[in-house]
């Protein structure tokens, strides 16, 4: 994953967060409802960025992946 990434994930997390501090969901059905407002609210933001640098921020990267190749420059 790369910065922007864990970024977003942990803005979707606090959003939800946030949310659901303020709705106080009752019920899976509830609490799926404010998981994807906070997930929304992370994806405009990644949609945004996308559209100003023109580059996708989701990348096929992981820390697997990045641990089997010993001596690479993590980005």
């Amino acid at each position: 994953m790369s910065n922007l990434e864990l970024v977003l994930n942990m803005l979707a997390e606090a959003s939800t967060t946030e949310i659901s501090k303020e709705k106080q969901p009752e019920g899976l059905e509830e609490n799926k409802s404010i998981a994807r407002k906070g997930g929304n609210a992370a994806k405009k933001a990644r949609l945004e960025i996308e559209k100003q640098t023109g580059k996708p921020i989701v990348t096929d990267k992981n820390a697997k992946s990045l641990l089997d190749k010993p001596n690479t420059k993590i980005e």
